[in-house]
C-alpha cells in the first residue's frame, strides 16, 4: 500500500480550510495512482488530472499569500469571472477529486459473479462523480477504459508496490488513507455549497 500510504492528506484544522500549498503537494502524487489500474487506456484520465493540478498551481504561483487557502481561489474567482463562475479556472479544476473507486473497494463492494474484477467499482466511482458532467464522446472512452480495468487482485498488488500483503490488510491500508482524503474532498464540496457552486455543464 505504499502507494497510498507514503502520500496521506494531512488533517484538516477545526475550521475546515485547506492550504492551497500542502493540498498541491498532496495530490502532485494522484496521477501515480492511476498507474495501478495498469492499461494506456487511464492515461487519458490520468492527463485530465494533470492539467486540473497544473491550473490550480498556476492560479496560486501567482500570489501565494492572496491564494492561501481554496477557500481564497473559489471567492477570488468568483469575485473575478462573474457570470461565467464556476465553470472556469481553478474552480473547474477542483471537481476531479472526488474519489469513489477506493471507496467503493474498502466498503468490500464487489460483482459476486467476477469477484476477482473491479469494474464494479470502477463504475461506481465515474457514474457518481464525472459521468454527468461528460458527453457522449467521453463516456465511450470510460467505456473503454473499464473493459480495460485489472483484475482486484493485480490492482492491490500494484498498489502495494508488488509487496505480499494480505487483501484484508491492503483493504485496511485503504481505509487509513481515506480518512484525512475524504475530510478533504467533504470539505471542497461543502465549500461549493456554502457559495452556491452548482455545476451544469458537460465535455
Amino acid at each position: 500500500m505504499a502507494v497510498l500510504l507514503e502520500n496521506q492528506f494531512e488533517e484538516l484544522p477545526p475550521d475546515k480550510s485547506i492550504d492551497t500549498k500542502t493540498f498541491l503537494e498532496n495530490v502532485s502524487h494522484i496521477p501515480t495512482f492511476f498507474d495501478c489500474l495498469g492499461s494506456k487506456v487511464f492515461t487519458v484520465i490520468k492527463s485530465d488530472i494533470n492539467g486540473n493540478i497544473t491550473k490550480i498551481r498556476g492560479v496560486y504561483v501567482k500570489d501565494p499569500a492572496k491564494y492561501a487557502t481554496l477557500q481564497d481561489i473559489l471567492v477570488a474567482e468568483r469575485e473575478a469571472h462573474g457570470a461565467e463562475w464556476p465553470s472556469v479556472g481553478a474552480t473547474l479544476a477542483l471537481m476531479w477529486l472526488k474519489e469513489v473507486l477506493l471507496q467503493s473497494l474498502a466498503d468490500g463492494e464487489r460483482d459476486e459473479n467476477n469477484p476477482n474484477l473491479i469494474r464494479v467499482n470502477v463504475t461506481k466511482a465515474y457514474e457518481s462523480s464525472l459521468k454527468k458532467y461528460h458527453g457522449w464522446i467521453v463516456q465511450k472512452v470510460f467505456n473503454a477504459a473499464l473493459l480495460a480495468a485489472p483484475y482486484r487482485s493485480n490492482f492491490l498488488k500494484a498498489l502495494s508496490k508488488g509487496e505480499e500483503v494480505t487483501e484484508e490488510d491492503c483493504l485496511a491500508n485503504v481505509r487509513h488513507f481515506l480518512v484525512n482524503y475524504s475530510s478533504v474532498v467533504d470539505a471542497i464540496y461543502e465549500m461549493y455549497t456554502n457559495l452556491n457552486a452548482e455545476l451544469d455543464y458537460t465535455v
